[in-house]
C-alpha cells in the first residue's frame, strides 16, 4: 500500500464511529477546536487562542508530559504545536511509544503531575476505577503503548466506553490515533493554561 493510500485508510479508520469516535471527534474536528481559529487568534486561555511561535524543551515537557526525544526535537522547531502535528506521526516506532508511555494511564491515582491530575478529574467510583486499570493492561498488552485519550472533562464512564471501542482497533491505525490525541491533549493544555 503506497503512502497515500494508507494515509486515506488512517484517516478513514479515524472518522468512523466504530473507531471510538463520537460527535464531534466522529467529523474530524478537534475537540475544543474551531475550524478556521488559526486565522482568528485569540487569548490566552480562551479556545481559539493563538498556538506559541517557540518553547523551550522544559515548557513541552510540561504539555506532553516528559522530556522525550519528540519534545527535544519540538524545542528546535518554529511553531512547535503546530509541528507536532505533523512530527509525531514521522517519529521512529520506538519514539512514538516512548512519548505515549510518558502519559499517565487513564485513572492512575498515583505519580501524576498537575495537569493530569485535573483533567482526570475526581471521580472515583472504585468499579469504574478497577475496570479502567483492567482494560488500560489489556490495552497495552494488545497495542505494546499506553492508551491515550483527549478526555477533554468528561466522566471516566465515557471514556470506559472509548476504551472498549478502541482496544480492538488494528494496532497500526490505533497508534495514529493515540499520537493524534496526544497533541490534542497538549494544545489543549497550553490553551487552558
Amino acid at each position: 500500500m503506497d503512502d497515500r493510500a494508507g494515509d486515506a485508510a488512517r484517516e478513514n479508520e479515524r472518522l468512523r464511529p466504530e473507531a471510538g469516535f463520537t460527535g464531534r471527534e466522529a467529523t474530524g474536528e478537534r475537540p475544543g477546536r474551531d475550524a478556521d481559529e488559526g486565522a482568528r487568534g485569540g487569548t490566552r486561555g480562551s479556545p481559539t487562542q493563538e498556538l506559541p511561535r517557540q518553547l523551550s524543551a522544559d515548557e513541552l515537557a510540561e504539555l506532553f508530559e516528559a522530556r522525550t526525544a519528540f519534545v527535544e526535537r519540538l524545542a528546535r522547531e518554529p511553531d512547535p504545536l503546530v509541528r507536532a502535528r505533523t512530527l509525531v506521526h514521522e517519529l521512529p516506532a520506538d519514539e512514538k511509544r516512548e512519548v505515549l508511555n510518558a502519559h499517565p494511564a487513564i485513572g492512575q491515582r498515583k505519580g501524576l503531575s498537575k495537569r493530569s491530575a485535573a483533567e482526570q478529574g475526581s471521580d472515583v467510583d472504585p468499579d469504574v476505577i478497577a475496570e479502567l486499570l483492567r482494560l488500560n493492561a489489556a490495552y497495552e498488552d494488545r497495542h505494546g503503548f499506553r492508551f491515550c485519550v483527549f478526555v477533554n472533562r468528561r466522566p471516566k464512564t465515557e471514556i470506559l466506553d472509548v476504551l472498549r471501542t478502541r482496544i480492538d482497533n488494528p494496532t497500526d491505525v490505533e497508534l495514529e490515533t493515540a499520537l493524534d490525541e496526544l497533541v490534542a491533549i497538549a494544545e489543549d493544555r497550553w490553551r487552558r493554561a
